[in-house]
């Protein structure tokens, strides 16, 4: 009964986190006025094999609604078409350039290295890296350079909307992208701070002052990082720049997958880093996602089914339940997110531990992760 009971108060200080993210997170600002003339600002895209995205991607951004802009893309080593989609794209429209990459140096994971010889290149007091497979609103660089001037910060990413097409998509990505960082981190206090740890960062959309972002060293700073995003922001607070973010559900979509195979090697990407710097945390994190997040459904279903629990016990893990679907339906709400990842919780959750147990065991054994055709083994400096 005392598990039970120690169980309902934490989630319950875990919902009161949420609503408390849930009122801070803010969108980006319109009405603030820009300085003239209006700041170059540069939007990067490192692309490898994107011919089904990046020309939906281009259009969004050639479409904006700011004066003073470039978009550059490099291609990434690509074995399709993105190349000449771009090139095509740049041959109509001179603020769009397209950059072949170098081949991938000792040291450096792939996207770092792409990002690194995009900043290199680019001309603009302030830099925007997005993804290939991102699609804009004409006003997201004048609503995001007005927060950024208004809110006096050097850093901004953001909660993208998730475009989800299978069910594995619908009942795994919420929980990843939204209910995971907003439930369990508190944002709310870590706009407030300075503190390098934790840090939070969304990949999809990273808008830094070009000034602040090369004194840190950039991406070179997190030459070898699989997940380079959240370094960035741990640098950028290292170095005591604000940052913040926002909710970009509005301007920014993303579908970042469109088969269940290519997201089960995004997922293992993410967690294979938690391996890779302690396969026992990543271990302890899914013990402890499992008690929480699982744990509740199950005790339900064992009470429901196949025994007669105590009236008490029951109430408590009813109100476990209770507040988990209550979580993830204002999560779901604020994000558009589709009723049946919320329904489906207790699987997407099962379905992210396989992936963890999987990602464990690729480290353990040596072999790797596998991301865009690169593999990145355990002798990777990712810690």
């Amino acid at each position: 009964m005392l598990y039970q009971q120690l169980v309902a108060i934490l989630l319950a200080a875990l919902l009161l986190n949420l609503l408390l993210n849930l009122r801070t997170l803010r969108r980006a600002k319109s009405d603030v006025e820009l300085p003239e003339p209006a700041p170059l600002i540069s939007v990067l895209i490192p692309a490898r094999d994107e011919e089904a995205n990046i020309g939906t991607c281009l259009e969004s951004l050639r479409r904006q609604d700011y004066p003073n802009f470039e978009i550059l893309v490099l291609d990434d080593s690509s074995t399709d078409r993105t190349a000449d989609i771009v090139a095509s794209i740049a041959a109509e429209d001179p603020r769009v350039r397209l950059l072949r990459g170098r081949p991938l140096l000792p040291g450096w994971a792939g996207k770092p290295f792409a990002c690194h010889q995009l900043a290199r290149k680019a001309r603009g007091s302030w830099l925007l890296f997005t993804d290939a497979d991102t699609v804009h609103a004409p006003s997201v660089l004048r609503y995001v350079l007005g927060t950024a001037i208004g809110s006096r910060v050097a850093f901004i990413s953001g909660f993208p909307y998730q475009q989800t097409t299978s069910i594995w998509q619908k009942i795994t990505l919420p929980i990843l992208f939204y209910f995971m960082l907003l439930y369990w981190m508190p944002l709310w206090w870590l706009q407030r701070s300075e503190r390098a740890l934790p840090s939070v960062a969304i990949g999809q959309f990273l808008f830094f002052s070009a000034q602040e972002y090369r004194s840190i060293g950039g991406h070179e700073a997190v030459k070898s990082r699989i997940v380079e995003d959240v370094w960035l922001a741990r640098e950028m607070a290292r170095h005591h720049y604000r940052q913040l973010t926002l909710d970009l559900s509005s301007l920014v979509s993303c579908q970042m997958y469109r088969e269940f195979g290519s997201m089960w090697e995004g997922i293992t990407r993410w967690l294979y880093m938690v391996a890779s710097l302690s396969v026992f945390g990543l271990i302890v994190i899914m013990v402890v996602v499992t008690l929480l997040f699982l744990a509740p459904f199950l005790w339900l279903a064992h009470g429901l089914l196949l025994s007669e629990p105590a009236f008490s016990w029951q109430m408590l893990v009813g109100l476990q339940v209770v507040i988990l679907l209550l979580a993830r339906f204002l999560v779901g709400r604020r994000f558009s997110q589709p009723k049946s990842s919320v329904v489906l919780h207790p699987i997407g959750i099962g379905l992210l531990l396989l992936v963890g147990l999987y990602a464990s065991f690729q480290h353990l054994t040596g072999a790797g992760v596998r991301w865009k055709g690169r593999v990145y083994d355990p002798e990777s400096r990712i810690s």
